[in-house]
């Protein structure tokens, strides 16, 4: 059941939004705290599994001082709200909203992730983090079933759930237009299986799966699978009816089934889920709309209720460190052997880099110190852009390894902002590009590749290392040294940089043999 604080005579709605924003950012809710102690200290997690979800309970404490936000993703900011009875509130919702919104991303230093278009083609950075996706519903005609803590709301109130969502998670949805033939246990649990499995590890689990089948039309559905992984529909009720249940089974089997993906929380083990809510919806008779999605470890959720009189804000936890089990779980990092732990030093170059990871299997671990680039997507397109005009790469391309990140805004007094790895995969088309001319032979970043990219690891001899995701105020606080954008510094959170980084965990996710950690699971 969710717990609430009081904040009385906050009902202006700019005041509510800059007040959950702040919150959320920063907090988490106990319940997703307790999940990750759980998972942390389960006799069935593997030693990666502890590891993470250590790191990740770690990055919790150090995000709850009010400075380095959860993640460096701090998300586009999703807004659902309904109104029921005769909440008086701004005369423009939207624009209320958005100004609280736009407050927090600018006065607490979060990332600014959008993209506007300029053009069809081309994009410009607004720099304050807008526009916000606001959606407001009538408590008693919401395109989605009503999340049952806004049934039991009061009177003349206006209900929300407040989300950052990043774009990690955001890219895991899956959408499938079916028909009545995928609802058969047999059918359904061979989809689950498929679709699992897909989500591999790049948006940073252990994940809170959301799946829903039916619907009476795909955004219908959709929106339902959006608010299933924002915890509306956690007090759902089990008891099948015409408007939507939840089926505890086949959440059952989804925990099942994410444990067997061998997956883990990142690197290996069972915790790849800390929970699963499957929806079902009623459907026309000619479709059965089905999506799968996910919310990652950095899970920025949080629930309000506003009234004549105030606003019931979602609690959250302040100092996660008091939590039962946090200690022990978070010990796990310090009782590690040492003696399994490769040191890994940049400052010789890439050859020595990688001449000290030759004989390194994948799912070993490293303690990375030195300098690293860091470079994501439009970095790597300017550079492409380069070549293809018939230039060189920039000198710093070949000296240092590249890591893919996007970095929060630095707070006052700070080296860096939260600071955590992107999505591999999305580079994964440069791979020829680079390698061939003694480029990106050793990348950071998070979750699995393509094959492409593990091919070229083998042709040229590079090596792929993963850096835990969904621990990015973490890194910012104890392993980053110094930063400077020594390129492209338009490009904002995208700009190229030399960090200087000490005892960095990674992990050898493919090396230079080509041997590929996940590839290795799944076989």
């Amino acid at each position: 059941m969710t717990e609430f604080d009081f904040i009385e005579d906050m009902t202006n709605l700019s005041k509510i939004s800059e007040e959950a924003f702040s919150r959320l950012s920063f907090t988490f809710p106990k319940e997703h705290l307790n999940n990750i102690i759980k998972a942390a200290l389960s006799e069935d997690a593997s030693e990666n599994d502890k590891y993470v979800c250590s790191c990740i309970l770690k990055n919790a404490q150090v995000a709850s001082e009010g400075v380095f936000p959860l993640c460096q993703d701090t998300g586009i900011a999703n807004v659902f709200a309904w109104k029921k009875g005769n909440f008086k509130s701004e005369e423009n919702e939207y624009d209320a909203m958005a100004e609280g919104i736009k407050k927090v991303y600018d006065e607490k230093k979060l990332r600014f992730s959008t993209s506007c278009p300029q053009n069809f083609y081309d994009e410009f950075d607004p720099k304050n983090n807008m526009p916000a996706q606001i959606s407001v519903f009538s408590a008693s005609a919401a395109l989605a079933p009503v999340p049952p803590f806004i049934k039991n709301a009061p009177d003349n109130s206006m209900s929300f759930i407040f989300c950052a969502k990043g774009g990690g998670s955001s890219n895991k949805t899956s959408f499938i237009q079916g028909t009545k033939a995928f609802l058969t246990k047999e059918k359904f649990t061979s989809l689950m299986k498929e679709q699992i499995s897909k989500f591999g590890t790049s948006a940073c689990p252990p994940y809170t799966i959301a799946i829903v089948a039916g619907g009476l039309s795909p955004e219908q559905n959709l929106l339902a699978l959006k608010l299933a992984s924002m915890g509306a529909y956690d007090d759902m009720t089990y008891t099948p009816n015409e408007f939507g249940f939840r089926d505890r089974e086949l959440e059952q089997l989804g925990m099942k089934i994410a444990s067997e993906t061998g997956f883990g929380a990142q690197f290996g083990g069972s915790a790849f889920a800390l929970d699963v809510i499957v929806v079902r919806l009623p459907r026309h008779g000619a479709s059965c709309p089905i999506s799968f999605g996910v919310s990652c470890s950095a899970h920025r959720n949080i629930k309000a209720i506003a009234t004549e009189k105030g606003l019931y804000l979602e609690k959250t936890v302040s100092n996660p460190s008091m939590l039962e089990g946090f200690a022990e779980a978070t010990a796990t990092v310090k009782n590690q052997d040492s003696s399994k732990e490769l040191k890994i030093s940049t400052e010789n170059g890439i050859e020595s880099i990688l001449d000290a990871l030759r004989n390194a299997a994948p799912g070993d671990r490293v303690l990375l110190s030195g300098k690293i680039l860091v470079a994501r997507d439009s970095a790597h397109a300017r550079w492409k852009k380069l070549l293809d005009e018939g230039k060189p790469l920039p000198e710093y391309c070949t000296r240092y390894p590249i890591c893919y990140a996007g970095p929060a805004r630095t707070p006052d007094g700070k080296v860096i902002g939260s600071f955590g790895p992107t999505t591999a995969g999305r580079m994964d088309v440069y791979a020829d590009l680079l390698m061939s001319r003694k480029a990106a032979l050793v990348t950071l970043a998070k979750g699995n590749r393509s094959r492409e990219w593990t091919e070229a690891c083998k042709r040229f001899g590079g090596v792929y290392l993963g850096t835990p995701g969904g621990i990015a105020a973490l890194i910012a606080n104890e392993y980053i040294i110094s930063q400077k954008v020594i390129d492209y510094e338009e490009l904002g959170m995208e700009a190229v940089r030399l960090v200087e980084v000490k005892n960095l965990p990674c992990f050898v996710v493919t090396n230079s043999k080509g041997e590929d950690f996940y590839e290795n699971i799944k076989k």
